[in-house]
């Protein structure tokens, strides 16, 4: 079930860059799938593999699709050189990949970026992901709550506030410094959080190679490289949190910097790789003297205070968040939602572990057996995906239940009832 989950959960940062243009039309479709073409064919070597694949390109409200393939099912029709057509109500939308209708396919939101190396960049961080079983790498996707509490939090802002020093660095020396305290800010964080350098790696080695390869086919200029870098961090730096997207900017840098020392680094790696390790080593870098001292003073030089205080007011005011999300999917009575063969499209910018209990989704669409939900004030998943919490709902139309915030279509065959245990809702399956 997870994998069918994470074919659909990803809606990626790097659509949504502060202040970037947007091109509203649909005109351009067909120059776009000859300009990822070219691009994905000149940048083959890159894995030995072009990633040129089929792609849909979906307008969110209408649900129009446009492609550069036909589909199993004919629900894609010919028109001009492309293909067009309504994607189905039980495919949910979101920057993935996934396999529908006969094949597997790299879907993208419209409006794509207006900036080539933007669009670029985007398309191929997907069809990286449609390519990925075939180039031997798992598609995981481990919670990482831990970036979500303060000292987390700190010390992968420390980190990155180390990697845009290095990426404007203006010799090897002042670059290998900075390179090596953004790792020391690393190791620190995993030796905080039991566990944390496993996950951390495997979202890492899913999102961030993905996106480390859009970064390289995208053949922006070093100029360009750098600017991303730090447009890309600082847009990251105001998500409100860290726990899925922060894979997009790691990874990509350390990448990137590594390509001019060993330009095939990325043909060494596999699925089982300890990524910060293998950095560390392939940097030549020497953390033995990284003490806890050493750490809080190397923080300095990095806006350490501001940082450490800005969480610590912000870990104030999640601590009243999550009180209030118990509340009222935990505490009080609820509608619990049992999965059965579920999928998921979601932001992974802002949702919101509560402690062990799950995760709430402020947005969040699930397709099921029983229907469709669709919640846009929040949702509490558990920790093993199992169940989806809801408030109680309070009007009925048909098919279509209605609560604070969420929607849901049930299909023929489902119910909903009080639940006996208590003042709550449950799903029934008749």
């Amino acid at each position: 079930m997870k994998l069918r989950i994470l074919f659909l959960l990803l809606i990626m940062l790097t659509q949504n860059i502060s202040g970037q243009d947007q091109q509203n039309s649909f005109e351009n479709i067909s120059d776009y799938f000859d300009e990822i073409r070219v691009a994905t064919k000149k940048s083959s070597k890159l894995w030995n593999f072009d990633l040129y694949h089929a792609i849909l390109l979906v307008e969110p409200k209408s649900r129009q699709i446009f492609s550069n393939e036909s589909d199993s099912a004919n629900i894609l029709k010919p028109n001009g050189n492309i293909y067009s057509g309504i994607l189905p109500d039980d495919i949910n939308i979101a920057n993935t990949s996934l396999n529908w209708s006969g094949k597997r396919w790299a879907m993208i939101m419209l409006p794509l970026p207006k900036n080539k190396q933007d669009r670029i960049n985007l398309l191929v961080h997907e069809l990286f992901h449609t390519a990925q079983p075939s180039l031997g790498f798992t598609l995981y996707n481990p919670e990482n709550n831990h970036l979500d509490q303060k000292d987390g939090r700190v010390y992968l802002r420390l980190e990155l506030e180390a990697l845009k020093k290095a990426v404007r660095s203006s010799s090897k020396k002042e670059l290998k410094r900075h390179l090596k305290n953004a790792l020391a800010f690393r190791k620190y964080r995993h030796q905080l959080y039991n566990g944390s350098q496993t996950t951390e790696n495997l979202l890492e080695l899913n999102e961030g190679i993905a996106e480390f390869t859009g970064l390289i086919v995208s053949d922006r200029s070093k100029k360009q490289v750098t600017e991303h870098f730090v447009n890309s961090i600082n847009s990251f730096l105001s998500n409100p949190t860290f726990v899925r997207s922060f894979a997009y900017q790691t990874i990509p840098i350390y990448g990137y910097l590594l390509s001019s020392k060993r330009k095939n680094w990325n043909k060494d790696i596999t699925d089982k790789t300890d990524l910060t390790s293998y950095f560390i080593k392939a940097f030549d870098i020497d953390l033995s003297k990284s003490t806890e001292d050493k750490i809080e003073s190397l923080s300095e030089s990095y806006n350490g205070k501001i940082i450490i205080q800005e969480e610590k007011e912000r870990q104030e005011k999640a601590k009243k968040i999550v009180a209030e999300y118990k509340l009222k999917f935990i505490e009080q009575p609820h509608f619990e939602i049992q999965f059965e063969k579920m999928n998921v499209s979601f932001d992974p910018r802002n949702i919101i572990p509560v402690e062990d209990k799950g995760t709430v989704y402020p947005n969040i669409r699930v397709t099921d057996l029983w229907g469709v939900l669709t919640v846009e004030n929040g949702a509490l998943m558990t920790t093993d995906w199992s169940k989806i919490s809801i408030t109680n709902p309070t009007k009925t139309d048909g098919n279509k239940i209605y609560g604070n915030g969420w929607i849901l279509e049930l299909k023929d065959g489902y119910t909903v009832q009080k639940d006996g245990a208590g003042s709550g809702y449950k799903l029934k399956k008749n």
